[in-house]
Parts: C-alpha cells; sequence; structure tokens
C-alpha cells in the first residue's frame, strides 16, 4: 500500500465524527422507539372491551338426510378471519362431511363483523354460535367436537374446559395457558369469559427484541419463565368432559407447542383424567401438524364418533 492510500487526519477526522453522528442518531432513534412502545402501553384502554365484543362468524356445513349428525367446530389461529371457509381447507371439510360429521366453520376476529383485534374474545360467542348450530335439525345436538390451530387450540381448550357440552377437543400447536391479545399494547389476555379478561401470561419487557426482530418463540420463552403467572393463566384441562388430542410440532418456531403439550398431559394425568387423552408430536415447525389430519380423524372416530352412536332426540 502506498503513502497515498493511507488516511489523512483530516479524512480521519471526518470519518469518526460521521460515526458519532450515525452513533447518536441510531440512539435517538432508539429512544423514540423506546418512548412510543411505552406510550402505546400506558395509553391503552384496558377497562372498554373491543367493539363487536361477543360477535363471531359462524357457517354451517351439512349434508342433506333424515338422521341428525355429530358436529365438528373448526376454528383457526392468528391469521384471523374465517379459515375454515377458504378453499384451502375445502377438501378436509368434504373429508369430515363424508365421515359423517357436520362441520361449523367460526371466524372469531378479524372480519367485519367480530372484533378487529385478537383482543378479550368471547368464549361465550363461540358459545352462543354452538348453540345456534346445535338446533340445525341436520346436527345432532348432544355432539360437540372441537378443532383449533395454535391461538385457536388455546381457544378450544378454554373453551372446552368452560363448557361442558363439549364432547371432544382437537388442540393443534396448542398453548397451555392464556397468553396476551395481539394488537400494539399485548397488555390484555387474548381472551375473556362472562364479560372479564381472563388471566393471562403478561409480556416482560426482556421479550422486547424478541418481538422486534421476529423471534417469536424467544419471546414465548421469556414469558413462560414467569412461573407464577403461567401457573395463574393456566388453563384447567382437567375439566374437560370428554376425549382430548393435543397436536404439537417438535421443532415448533413460533411457541413451545411440544413442551406446553407435554405439561397439559402431565396436568391430566395429576389429577386422574378419566377420558381418552393422546399427545402427538410430529416432527417439524409450527405448520407440520397440519398434514397430520388422517391421525385427527383416526383420533375422532376412535374416541368421539362412538359417544354420538344413539340416535339424536
Amino acid at each position: 500500500m502506498s503513502a497515498d492510500a493511507l488516511p489523512t487526519p483530516a479524512t480521519a477526522g471526518r470519518f469518526r465524527r460521521w460515526l458519532l453522528r450515525a452513533a447518536l442518531a441510531l440512539l435517538l432513534a432508539l429512544i423514540a422507539l423506546v418512548a412510543y412502545a411505552v406510550w402505546i402501553v400506558e395509553s391503552f384502554d384496558t377497562e372498554t372491551l373491543p367493539l363487536r365484543h361477543g360477535q363471531v362468524d359462524a357457517r354451517l356445513y351439512a349434508r342433506e338426510g333424515e338422521q341428525r349428525r355429530p358436529l365438528i367446530v373448526g376454528l383457526g389461529g392468528s391469521e384471523g378471519g374465517n379459515a375454515w371457509t377458504s378453499d384451502r381447507w375445502a377438501r378436509q371439510r368434504e373429508r369430515f362431511l363424508d365421515q359423517g360429521y357436520t362441520f361449523l366453520a367460526v371466524g372469531y376476529f378479524g372480519l367485519p363483523n367480530t372484533p378487529a383485534e385478537l383482543d378479550r374474545i368471547a368464549l361465550e360467542g363461540v358459545q352462543a354460535a354452538i348453540r345456534e348450530a346445535r338446533q340445525d335439525p341436520r346436527v345432532h345436538p348432544d355432539c360437540v367436537a372441537l378443532i383449533g390451530g395454535s391461538r385457536g387450540a388455546e381457544l378450544v381448550l378454554l373453551l372446552g374446559s368452560h363448557d361442558p357440552d363439549i364432547d371432544a377437543v382437537v388442540a393443534i400447536v396448542p398453548g397451555s395457558a392464556v397468553f396476551p391479545a395481539l394488537n400494539a399494547a399485548m397488555v390484555t389476555p387474548g381472551f375473556s369469559w362472562q364479560g372479564q379478561p381472563l388471566p393471562f401470561v403478561p409480556i416482560p419487557w426482556s421479550a422486547t427484541g424478541d418481538l422486534i426482530t421476529g423471534n417469536l418463540r424467544g419471546a414465548f420463552e421469556k414469558m413462560m419463565a414467569n412461573t407464577e403467572a403461567m401457573a395463574a393463566a393456566a388453563i384447567p384441562v382437567e375439566r374437560l368432559q370428554g376425549p382430548v388430542l393435543f397436536v404439537s410440532a417438535t421443532r415448533d418456531e413460533l411457541w413451545p407447542s411440544r413442551e406446553m403439550s407435554d405439561a397439559m398431559m402431565e396436568r391430566l394425568r395429576q389429577h386422574g383424567f378419566a377420558h381418552a387423552h393422546e399427545h402427538l408430536a410430529v416432527p417439524g415447525g409450527h405448520l407440520a401438524p397440519l398434514k397430520r389430519f388422517a391421525d385427527i380423524e383416526r383420533f375422532l372416530a376412535t374416541h368421539y364418533a362412538p359417544r354420538c352412536a344413539a340416535p339424536a332426540p
């Protein structure tokens, strides 16, 4: 390298000043971001229930015939909308109908006639949709199974543990506790019961970096490190009144569904749960269990359909 290629003192000084300005700008941006986050959290209205609270979008699929058929209720996850009405799930809906079930697709947020966000969603709103479907002459009024994925699995486990009329639950990549709402503040629970927010696991400020970088599993692991909050917000799965299947992912990148399914299986064991309870851990990421509906069908055919063998009144 020639002497002419070496930086002059003036050039080095300009470079140092540029670095200092860049560092200062980055620090100010970080301070502004933290201040904005604090303002969002502190100013969020935790008392007023969201607009259209308790409203859901429900669509019943049924084959015509004289016999009333058991009902399966499908709920999507954090994607919002009414996932089970989409073309993506049309084939599986038809399979359930072919197997002798009726099917109720329920969307609970992110639709024009539902709350905009997953924030204090009313369990009784889903209950009301199921109650209405049970009055349809094609539906067996005493046979209701729930299927939900991800945050929808959290919902079906909560609903099944609060409603004794639920006969079976399939929870795909589930959570074992009530977690925060999916909105900017995340200082309220995702679900409520009889107008009251359910106890939930709060997000610690230490998870902010994980949320910013998209490391959702890391954020949930930090939440779950709060063992006292996890215990207070735990879903009382031992109250379920029928069989339950947990389908988790061994390398779940969104949250520890395998570990939480194991925890719920242990909770059922400790309470001497009398109904069938199984945990299928599927190799792969968060979406891998969606390829295992054949196993879900077998579980329902073995543990749910026989409960509905008696003719409906």
